[in-house]
């Protein structure tokens, strides 16, 4: 159970009278000075930053959390919280200040009836969908969303550049994925109707990327920011008309400290690309490095610590 920042004390008629001597006996140098009004770390004690129990989502997190403590702010993490339905509470609650989402994502969570699908249409419907005690900052280039993958040899072979150019290719195509992808707004059933492509369907599951290596599937739905991107051998399909549904890397804050931390953590939104968050990614799954490693690594590479 998380402890929010702005938590409030009853106190009893004791303690009421020895905090009233107490300040009483405080002496201050500017008797106009105002005294609640410090600085709002002081007020309000350590910007929280949560992650979800995701390697990828950490690293993010880090990237946070390093750059506020840069800009002098003290941070708490509370990283690792598990699924949206055990940290959005927190993050509504104000125990949580600071948390990397995914628009697309967040969106169906917050409106499933919710519609748009291209960055921008995503991240407005966002912010209308937002509690009011919570700011969508910036979203970055970057995102962790579904894609129509083919193998780059496979790419070339056939000069597939977007989803709709598999309509052009001279055999059946399988599309391996998870089960639920079947039924997915963006499965195969809108590829046909957006894009006049018809694919099978094979529920792949955790096996995706290997049945795509092994030539058992010859379409993938990997997510766009898995480290298998980073060799090459595999390539992500455009989709010019959005159907797949966007989700872009986007920091949730507290509105009551928005202002503050939109200048540190906006420019990380703005240099945050795709192939940053797949390389990011591969440093923690190939070459094991932690994620306060990674995320200072990058910070300075960026100029943003």
């Amino acid at each position: 159970m998380f402890t929010a920042r702005h938590s409030r004390l009853t106190l009893t008629a004791g303690a009421v009278l020895a905090a009233s001597l107490a300040l009483a006996g405080c002496s201050n140098d500017n008797p106009l000075e105002d005294p609640t009004d410090a600085g709002s770390e002081d007020a309000g004690g350590a910007i929280v930053v949560g992650s979800q129990a995701y390697y990828s989502n950490e690293i993010v997190a880090e990237i946070y959390a390093q750059a506020l403590e840069g800009a002098g702010l003290e941070v708490e993490r509370q990283f690792s919280i598990g699924q949206r339905d055990a940290y959005m509470p927190e993050i509504e609650s104000g125990a949580i200040d600071v948390f990397p989402e995914y628009t697309g994502n967040l969106l169906e969570f917050l409106d499933a009836e919710a519609t748009a699908t291209s960055p921008e249409d995503v991240y407005a419907a966002l912010q209308e969908a937002l509690p009011e005690q919570l700011t969508a900052l910036d979203f970055a280039e970057a995102s962790d969303q579904d894609t129509y993958t083919v193998l780059a040899s496979f790419a070339q072979e056939n000069g597939l550049t977007t989803i709709g150019d598999l309509a052009n290719v001279d055999q059946e195509l399988t599309i391996g994925a998870a089960p639920e992808f079947e039924q997915r707004p963006y499965g195969p059933a809108a590829a046909a109707e957006v894009y006049g492509v018809d694919l099978t369907f094979s529920a792949t599951g955790p096996t995706t990327l290997e049945s795509l290596q092994a030539g058992e599937i010859q379409v993938a739905d990997i997510y766009s920011a898995d480290p298998a991107f980073e060799t090459g051998e595999i390539v992500a399909l455009e989709d010019p008309e959005n159907m797949i549904l966007s989700s872009n890397v986007v920091p949730i804050v507290s509105s009551d400290i928005a202002d503050q931390v939109a200048e540190v953590i906006n420019p990380i939104s703005a240099a945050l690309t795709a192939d940053d968050l797949v390389a990011l990614n591969a440093q923690s799954t190939v070459e094991q490095l932690s994620s306060a490693d990674i995320a200072s690594g990058w910070l300075e590479e960026n100029g943003l610590l």
